[in-house]
């Protein structure tokens, strides 16, 4: 796919893993909707996107709600014109505990990491089926292959939504496309220091972290290589094998 002029919906686009994604569709020539549901980057994001003299618009919204998913793809039809990308970015990571954690924190998980990025999906390639082609980019990350223990519902949802981007893959097959990306540590928590993460780098098969932008790349040719579908592309720097 040609992503100059395309249209893109980059949910949690405002920050960390997002924006790197939204920056790099923006200097691919992609005008850009920007999700994001509190986070305070989104005005400084879409001003970003801007000067790369592309469109964008950013949509807050709690994708756990119907009504939310349906103002983000709103605003894509009415400011920019419809959809060609999607980017299953916003994303849960919530600590818990499988002997303690209630039912209300299970289900708010999976609100957000699996059941949004299917009605998403669904709204966009309704809207992609329309313009006779499209692609989508899950974002998984390692715990969609290894179980974190004191994450349970983060891990289901993400090896969740691995098999999701099979079963979309298969299902809107051939003018839609779906991949995911299972990233590694790209970039660093906010509560962590530089010492914890220097040491997950050092973890890795290249004994360093990534970044954000290694992320976007991967993305952007997951979107732009028209013979690649319902793959996961592991962008960890060797951490799953080390």
């Amino acid at each position: 796919m040609d992503l100059r002029g395309k249209v893109a919906v980059v949910t949690g686009g405002a920050h960390r893993v997002g924006k790197a994604i939204a920056l790099a569709l923006a200097d691919a020539g992609c005008h850009v909707v920007v999700h994001y549901h509190t986070s305070g980057e989104a005005a400084a994001t879409v001003g970003e996107i801007r000067s790369r003299g592309v469109r964008a618009v950013a949509v807050a919204a709690n994708l756990a709600e119907p009504a939310g998913r349906e103002m983000v793809f709103d605003a894509a039809r009415r400011e920019l014109g419809g959809v060609d990308v999607l980017v299953n970015s916003a994303a849960s990571f919530q600590r818990g505990d499988v002997l303690s954690m209630s039912q209300a924190e299970w289900q708010q998980v999976l609100d957000i990491n699996l059941s949004a990025p299917f009605f998403c999906a669904q709204l966009a390639a309704r809207a992609m089926q329309a313009r006779g082609e499209g692609a989508i980019v899950n974002m998984v990350d390692l715990s969609a292959f290894r179980p974190w223990a004191h994450y349970p519902a983060h891990s289901v949802s993400k090896a969740g939504l691995r098999m999701l981007t099979e079963v979309l893959a298969k299902a809107l097959a051939p003018a839609i496309r779906v991949n995911a990306i299972a990233a590694g540590p790209v970039i660093k928590p906010p509560d962590w220091d530089e010492a914890r993460w220097q040491t997950v780098g050092s973890h890795s098969l290249l004994k360093r972290t990534g970044s954000g932008y290694d992320v976007a790349r991967a993305a952007l040719y997951l979107l732009q290589s028209d013979y690649v579908t319902g793959t996961t592309l592991v962008v960890d720097g060797g951490r799953s094998i080390a």
